[in-house]
């Protein structure tokens, strides 16, 4: 079916439904979800052509403050509108706002290529450049992410201290914690398959109202998709039962952080062999991906680990990466190989947090991994035993945003990656979210210095 065609059968299909009202969204730098609600007969005027949407949602941060540091837009453009194109293959119902029809859009160049500042965008120009050279990615995403009762304006007014955790305890696994907010349970995984996000499992991960999910896998275009409307479309649910949920990375400094691993393979043209699977173990073709990753992982870490908060997760002792590392079968180091059947074999790529927009953080992966199959690297950093934490042969990651930031914004290994366009872009973002934080006062600060000092 071609794409005109389809966007007639969509548009018939809404048709007959009787459709009244449409909901678009974007997603900004942060991965964050923006959009309206249209009229069917504004849909039907824009579902082709494209529409205006506001650029300042790549002139602002995710909480609205205009960046004075961005050359693509500002005060200094007056914030036009940019070109949005509706994707007619992301449609879906809400099943928790009456079967709203949903679709995804992203974002184009007056001459139609594709704006290079956005995620989405930036995905589909990496998945293009895999399938000129092959091979097909398959990606999923699973995230873990803590609950509270949910009081919008009581956290507020409080500072967000005193939080009140869904259930208590560290008890990962657990069948009696899951059985305490069952319908809250429940209802994640069954709507969420309504709305074309299907789940491979949903449990309690170790930690105060803290679950783990594992989204199914598709082609990575439509893996990325799932995961930001998993991530959202968790939120709109919890809000639903009572309950606030956080993808932050690491919300309590006793507690571990919260992940959004990524699990990859590369499979033939044909859709009929991974070509990360060896009778032997891993193939020639997988080594080069895993050393490639393992080589540009230093420049490329801020689209994993895109805040500050972010850096507090990745610590020895608690469950995430912190140095240049890989290994069969094992939860410490940064990248982890899952050997077995041929439907199975893939690379987890652990260092990415369920902060991190999920389209940069799986752009980052399958670049990265193509470079290091277009270059033939060696994998020549051995395997390894044991603590991935005390394996630090081969170097550590960056200890927050700010270097992490600086490495990328001087790499030409990571503008060869996602040009220097988007390069430019993303990282004065990640600057300014460290300038924001820098001149922040926090209460670490007035509880050591108000007295003693």
């Amino acid at each position: 079916m071609n794409n005109k065609q389809s966007i007639a059968d969509i548009l018939q299909l809404l048709t007959e439904q009787h459709t009244e009202k449409v909901k678009l969204a974007v997603t900004d730098i942060d991965g964050v979800l923006r959009g309206k609600v249209i009229s069917f007969e504004k849909f039907r005027s824009v579902a082709e052509k494209g529409f205006g949407f506001c650029d300042v949602i790549f002139g602002w941060d995710s909480c609205d403050l205009a960046y004075d540091n961005s050359r693509f837009t500002g005060w200094h453009t007056g914030y036009p509108d940019a070109q949005a194109v509706v994707d007619m293959q992301t449609f879906r119902m809400v099943p928790w706002e009456d079967q709203l029809a949903f679709f995804l859009a992203d974002f184009r160049k007056e001459e139609k290529e594709n704006l290079a500042i956005c995620p989405r965008s930036l995905l589909k120009k990496i998945d293009g450049q895999s399938r000129l050279e092959g091979f097909i990615p398959v990606f999923s995403q699973e995230f873990e992410w803590f609950n509270f009762i949910n009081n919008p304006d009581t956290l507020v007014a409080a500072n967000f201290k005193n939080l009140q955790p869904m259930t208590q305890g560290m008890f990962g696994y657990s069948i009696l914690r899951a059985s305490q907010k069952s319908a809250y349970f429940h209802d994640l995984f069954d709507l969420l398959k309504k709305f074309n996000v299907p789940l491979e499992g949903i449990h309690t991960e170790t930690g105060p109202g803290v679950y783990e999910a594992a989204i199914l896998y598709a082609e990575i275009l439509e893996a990325a998709d799932r995961a930001v409307l998993f991530k959202s479309g968790v939120k709109e649910i919890a809000y639903r039962h009572g309950v606030l949920a956080t993808f932050m990375a690491k919300w309590n400094e006793n507690l571990p952080g919260c992940s959004g691993h990524v699990h990859q393979s590369l499979w033939s043209a044909d859709r009929k062999q991974n070509l990360f699977h060896s009778k032997t173990g891993i193939s020639g073709l997988m080594e080069n991906y895993i050393a490639g990753q393992l080589h540009c992982l230093p420049y490329i870490l801020p689209m994993y680990a895109p805040t500050i908060n972010s850096y507090k997760r990745l610590v020895e002792g608690a469950w995430a990466p912190t140095t240049i590392t890989w290994a069969i079968d094992n939860r410490t180091t940064a990248l982890r190989v899952l050997t077995g059947s041929s439907s199975s074999t893939r690379l987890e790529t652990r260092v990415v947090g369920s902060d991190a927009n999920p389209y940069l953080a799986m752009a980052a992966c399958l670049a990265s991994g193509l470079y290091g199959i277009r270059k033939k690297l060696k994998l020549e950093i051995p395997a390894t035993t044991g603590s991935g934490y005390a394996d630090k042969r081969n170097g550590i990651l960056p200890k927050n945003l700010w270097e992490s930031t600086q490495a990328m914004k001087q790499s030409e290994l990571a503008k060869e990656l996602f040009g220097e366009d988007f390069v430019e872009h993303f990282t004065a973002t990640r600057e300014w979210e460290w300038r924001q934080f820098s001149k922040s006062v926090t209460d670490w600060e007035l509880k050591r210095y108000f007295e003693i000092i």
